[in-house]
């Protein structure tokens, strides 16, 4: 869509300053998209890292399980696992990341139990194997890691939103916005030039005629 403009120079000073503004704001915009995409990357490495050592941990929890199921008796392993004992509090906070809100949620323990590293178990051990106390150990390590991967995820999912929005401000800019502008600021100058020339012109014609009449 072309701009309609007045051919005048006070019109042609305005449109200068708007290109000189539109391509200092390009340029904030791409560096912005540059370093938003670098970030983004950052984040689908950590992903694909996390993702891979959780799916890992889950493997090998429920082969201690399978283990467990086969060497305890269905009810006794139900019954085993029917109370969970741990309480966990999340706390979801917010972390800018150029000018992205990105969910930062950390887990709120009881203070006591994790100073003294002890694990609980929602069992006594007379009755259960060994096995079972690995997949619960495994379990409960998973939990912080799959909050990370929910955090990273989302982060993943408002950045690439981000970066998209970004994109179509820079390609608005560099494809339309300056090109037109620029195309105003020729059309504007080259109406000018015509104008001053058609003015030598006339002034020409008005020299030659004073002259006739003089002689």
């Amino acid at each position: 869509m072309k701009i309609r403009v007045n051919p005048t120079r006070m019109e042609l000073t305005k449109l200068k300053k708007r290109v000189k503004v539109a391509s200092r704001g390009h340029k904030l915009l791409k560096d912005k998209q540059d370093e938003l995409v670098k970030k983004f990357i950052e984040l689908v490495r950590q992903n694909k890292e996390l993702r891979e050592e959780i799916e890992r941990d889950l493997s090998e929890a429920f082969g201690n399980f399978v283990m467990a199921r086969g060497v305890m008796s269905g009810e006794v392993l139900e019954e085993s696992l029917m109370y969970p004992v741990d309480k966990v509090d999340i706390d979801v906070a917010v972390k800018n990341v150029m000018s992205v809100r990105i969910p930062a949620i950390n887990i709120m323990k009881d203070d006591e139990r994790e100073a003294g590293g002890e694990k609980s178990y929602p069992y006594g051990f007379a009755g259960t194997s060994g096995e079972l106390d690995n997949a619960i150990s495994i379990l409960a390590g998973i939990l912080p890691k799959l909050l990370k991967l929910a955090e990273i995820e989302k982060g993943c999912q408002l950045m690439a939103i981000e970066i998209e929005k970004t994109r179509r401000r820079v390609n608005a800019l560099e494809y339309v916005m300056i090109p037109n502008m620029s195309e105003a600021i020729k059309y504007i100058t080259m109406k000018l030039d015509e104008n001053e020339r058609g003015n030598i012109t006339r002034l020409m014609k008005v020299k030659d005629m004073v002259m006739e009449k003089g002689v």
